[in-house]
């Protein structure tokens, strides 16, 4: 149907490690989604982690699958979300802060709070996992 957008989907940047670690889980979520229309989107907050991961984790295999993960973003039809300008990122800071704060979000996790507030912020749905990978 011409003009419909798609239904939008973000994703954080476990998922997306779990997919280049090639984890059924995250596949099959992938495909299931993708087959009820769904389009992916990088949260920008994500992206970096997955650049920060690729060039500086301690740990050689997090870097191998950053690395993977961010040479098949396209192969797996994940596109990125645009940079937040400096207006939406003082609201995103606020919302983290807020998050923070109450206590719904524990303090290691701060990136996954600018990760929502980039989802919301482009009003798309956000799946935010651990790295306990809940998808298995």
């Amino acid at each position: 149907m011409a003009g419909v957008s798609p239904k939008l989907l973000a994703l954080d940047t476990n998922l997306v490690l779990d997919l280049a670690e090639e984890l059924d889980a995250a596949h099959d979520f992938l495909e299931m989604f993708k087959a009820r229309g769904y389009g992916f989107r990088l949260p920008s907050t994500a992206a970096m982690e997955l650049r920060w991961k690729s060039r500086g984790d301690l740990d050689r295999r997090v870097r191998e699958l950053a690395t993977g993960a961010l040479a098949s973003l396209r192969k797996w039809d994940i596109q990125p979300l645009p940079e937040l300008g400096d207006l939406e990122y003082a609201i995103a800071e606020q919302f983290v802060s807020r998050l923070h704060h109450t206590r719904h979000l524990p303090d290691e996790e701060l990136n996954d709070g600018l990760i929502l507030a980039e989802a919301s912020l482009a009003q798309i749905p956000a799946l935010v996992t651990s790295d306990a990978h809940l998808l298995d």
